[in-house]
């Protein structure tokens, strides 16, 4: 189960993970705490047509749908309302009914219940600061590791559905230093123009209010890096096909740094780290079982 705070982030967050599993024959879930209705239209040609904006909601939808197809996830609506990313000094309210100011134990109620009925062994989610401070991706990890420790206890949510206890709980890790630079490295070998330069020349700035991710699992899915990039592009909308994500040529990742990273936060496995599968001690449970 990997749970996201919008659609688009399934898909630019472990996609290529999910689908290798999906591949392996794992039953993937995808959940969406939010409906992404106050995203911004990233995309310059689909900027400023009022048809989109109109109907932001029902497109995000189809996008969702048709990246859940190419990456062949299962996906659910978990139905709380978009915060949108304020912006300003000071920071503005956030808007009355969204997720991120839904009380902790009514979305978590809503994450056990669906943790019961799907029976996952591993979640996926955020670190504790949202992978980068929006209020959905922070209310995201909030959520999805409260219902982590909830889903098995007995007496929690009692009308939630049938205990169950995932085994492991991993935060995604997308762009650390060593990522950026194994690739721009190979970009400027290969003399090929890098969309990292700038990254690297202002590193620790960019860093310097993030948490810096303990890496713990890599794993190997450069097969499904097109499939990943498919995904994307389905949230046509929230992504430039022109951006900086699709500039680093599919062959030079999958030699350079052909891994998707996690970092594990919880397990209630026996596990040698570093590893290279999520699934790194459930297979030994489940055989021994």
């Amino acid at each position: 189960m990997c749970v996201h705070a919008h659609p688009d982030d399934e898909s630019s967050k472990g996609a290529a993970t999910m689908a290798k599993y999906v591949d392996e024959g794992v039953e993937v879930l995808v959940v969406s705490c939010t409906g992404g209705e106050r995203g911004d239209v990233l995309n310059p040609a689909l900027k400023d047509r009022p048809e989109i904006e109109a109907n932001i909601r029902e497109i995000r939808r189809t996008e969702m749908a048709q990246a859940q197809r190419i990456l062949g996830v299962k996906h659910h609506w978990l139905g709380f309302v978009d915060s949108g990313l304020p912006e300003g000094d000071p920071l503005p309210p956030l808007p009355e009914g969204c997720f991120g100011l839904v009380p902790l134990a009514e979305s978590t109620r809503a994450l056990v219940e669906l943790v019961r009925q799907f029976r996952p062994h591993v979640m996926t989610t955020y670190d504790e600061n949202g992978g980068y401070p929006h209020p959905d991706h922070i209310m995201c990890h909030n959520v999805s590791v409260a219902a982590f420790e909830a889903a098995g206890d007995i007496e929690a949510f009692p009308d939630a559905g049938d205990p169950w206890q995932p085994l492991k709980l991993y935060y995604d890790v997308t762009f650390t230093r060593e990522r950026i630079e194994a690739l721009h490295n190979a970009m400027v070998e290969r003399n090929i123009e890098s969309p990292y330069e700038e990254w690297i020349a202002n590193w620790e700035e960019r860093a310097k209010d993030r948490r810096v991710p303990t890496v713990t699992t890599k794993v190997h899915c450069a097969d499904q890096f097109d499939r990943r990039d498919a995904a994307l592009l389905a949230h046509a909308t929230q992504v430039d096909p022109e951006g900086w994500f699709f500039k680093i040529p599919l062959d030079v990742q999958r030699e350079v740094f052909p891994w998707e990273q996690f970092e594990l936060a919880r397990s209630l496995v026996d596990t040698d780290l570093p590893e290279d599968d999520l699934f790194a001690g459930v297979r030994e449970k489940a055989e021994r079982s």
